[in-house]
C-alpha cells in the first residue's frame, strides 16, 4: 500500500510540474508576442509607453496602416487620450507642446475642425494655445493664420487693427507684428542681442549702455573725416563698394556711421533747441531708437555733389549696395512701416543674403525680420 501512494505522489507532483511548466510556456510565447508587437510599433516610431498603450487599446491595425504619426505617438503617451478623437489626432500637424493633446481635445470640444487646430496649434506656444482653448469659436481664423508669421496671442490686435485701418488680414498681421498699432516708442521691446539682421526702430529699442560687437575706425581714405567708426565687416564691404564704385568713375564717401546713445541724446538735443519738438518727431529718432547706435548703419555721400539723391552715385549704390550687403534703409515709399522719412543718404549692413532678399523683394527690414528673423 505505501508503495501505491508514493507512485501517486510521484505521478500528482508530476502532472502539476506538467501544468506549471506549460503555463510558464504560454506566458513565455506570450511576452514573445507582446514584445514583438511593440517592437513592430517601435519599428515605425511610437515610444515604448505610446506602444504598449496602442495594444492596451487594441489599435495596433490601424496605427500600422497610418504608419508614423507624432500626434498620435503623444497622444497614446498622454493620460489626455479620448479614443472618439483618435482619427482627428491623427490628422492634426504636431507642434511640440507639453499639454498639445488635452489642447486638441478642447479645441475639438470648441467646434474647430482639423485643418483649424493644426493652424491654432502652429502660431503658438503651448500657453497661447491653452489661452485661446478659453475663449468662443473665432471668426476669421484662417484669414489670418493661414499667414505664416501670425501669432496666436496677437488675435484680438489684428481684429481690432484690421476693423480700423480697414487693410486686408496679412497686411494686419505684419503691422500688428511690428507694433505699429502702438504709438511710437510706446513699450517698445529691447533688444539686446547684436546681429547683422538685428531690428532698431520707433518700437524696437537698445538700452543706454548696448554697445555693438566688433567696432574699428574707418580709414580716412574712405571717411569724410577722423574717429569714424562701424561695424569691422561693415567696414570691410563699404571698402570694396567705394572702391569698386571707383572703377565707375563714382566717388562715395562715409560721413558718418557709429554714434552712442549720448551722441545721439546730444544730436536729438541740438535739433529741439532749433526747431522744436515736432521737427524731432518727423526727422529725429530718439535715443536707444537709432540704428546708427548699431554701427550698421552708415550715412554716405558724394565727393561730387552736395545733394546725395541728386548724384550719380546714388544711383549707383541703389543699383549695386545689396551685392557688398547693404541696403537703402528709409526709402520715400517705405515710410509707412519705417516710420522715417527718406534719407537717400542712409544705408544699413544687413549682410549679402538679407540684402540681396529684399533687393530683389522691394521689402523693408522689418518686413524681413518679420517673416524670417522673429518667426
Amino acid at each position: 500500500m505505501a508503495t501505491k501512494k508514493r507512485f501517486k505522489l510521484k505521478s500528482d507532483a508530476e502532472k502539476k510540474l506538467k501544468i506549471i511548466g506549460i503555463i510558464i510556456g504560454i506566458i513565455i510565447v506570450l511576452f514573445i508576442f507582446y514584445r514583438s508587437n511593440i517592437n513592430d510599433l517601435k519599428k515605425i516610431g511610437y515610444s515604448e509607453k505610446a506602444s504598449k498603450n496602442i495594444l492596451l487599446k487594441f489599435k495596433k491595425k490601424e496605427i500600422i496602416h497610418l504608419g508614423k504619426n507624432k500626434t498620435l505617438n503623444r497622444a497614446f503617451e498622454s493620460s489626455d487620450y479620448i479614443d472618439k478623437n483618435f482619427t482627428s489626432y491623427s490628422k492634426i500637424k504636431y507642434q511640440n507642446h507639453k499639454n498639445i493633446i488635452k489642447n486638441i481635445n478642447k479645441l475639438l470640444k470648441i467646434g474647430y475642425s482639423n485643418e483649424e487646430i493644426s493652424l491654432i496649434l502652429s502660431r503658438g506656444n503651448d500657453k497661447d494655445v491653452n489661452e485661446f482653448t478659453k475663449r468662443k469659436k473665432v471668426r476669421y481664423l484662417e484669414e489670418f493664420f493661414s499667414v505664416s508669421y501670425s501669432k496666436l496671442r496677437n488675435y484680438d490686435r489684428y481684429i481690432s487693427y484690421m476693423n480700423n485701418s480697414r487693410e486686408d488680414e496679412e497686411t494686419s498681421v505684419l503691422y500688428v507684428n511690428l507694433d505699429m498699432d502702438k504709438e511710437n516708442y510706446k513699450d517698445a521691446k529691447k533688444i539686446e542681442d547684436f546681429s547683422y539682421t538685428m531690428l532698431v526702430n520707433k518700437h524696437h529699442k537698445l538700452e543706454k549702455d548696448f554697445v555693438p560687437k566688433d567696432l574699428k575706425t574707418v580709414s580716412t581714405d574712405y571717411a569724410r573725416e577722423k574717429g569714424i567708426k562701424a561695424n569691422i565687416n561693415a567696414i570691410s564691404q563699404a571698402k570694396k563698394m567705394i572702391d569698386d564704385a571707383k572703377k565707375d568713375d563714382k566717388n562715395i564717401i562715409i560721413n558718418s556711421a557709429y554714434r552712442s546713445y549720448e551722441d545721439q541724446e546730444d544730436i536729438v538735443n541740438t535739433y529741439r533747441e532749433l526747431y522744436g519738438d515736432s521737427y524731432i518727431e518727423k526727422y529725429v529718432l530718439l535715443p536707444g531708437y537709432s540704428e546708427h547706435q548699431t554701427g550698421l548703419g552708415i550715412d554716405f555721400g558724394s565727393t561730387d555733389s552736395k545733394i546725395f539723391i541728386q548724384s550719380d552715385e546714388y544711383k549707383w549704390m541703389e543699383e549695386n549696395c545689396y551685392k557688398y550687403g547693404f541696403i537703402h534703409r528709409f526709402k520715400s515709399n517705405y515710410e509707412e512701416i519705417t516710420g522715417v522719412k527718406n534719407e537717400s543718404w542712409h544705408y544699413r549692413y544687413v549682410g549679402k543674403k538679407a540684402a540681396k532678399y529684399i533687393y530683389e523683394n522691394d521689402i523693408t527690414l522689418e518686413e524681413y525680420y518679420i517673416k524670417f528673423i522673429e518667426k
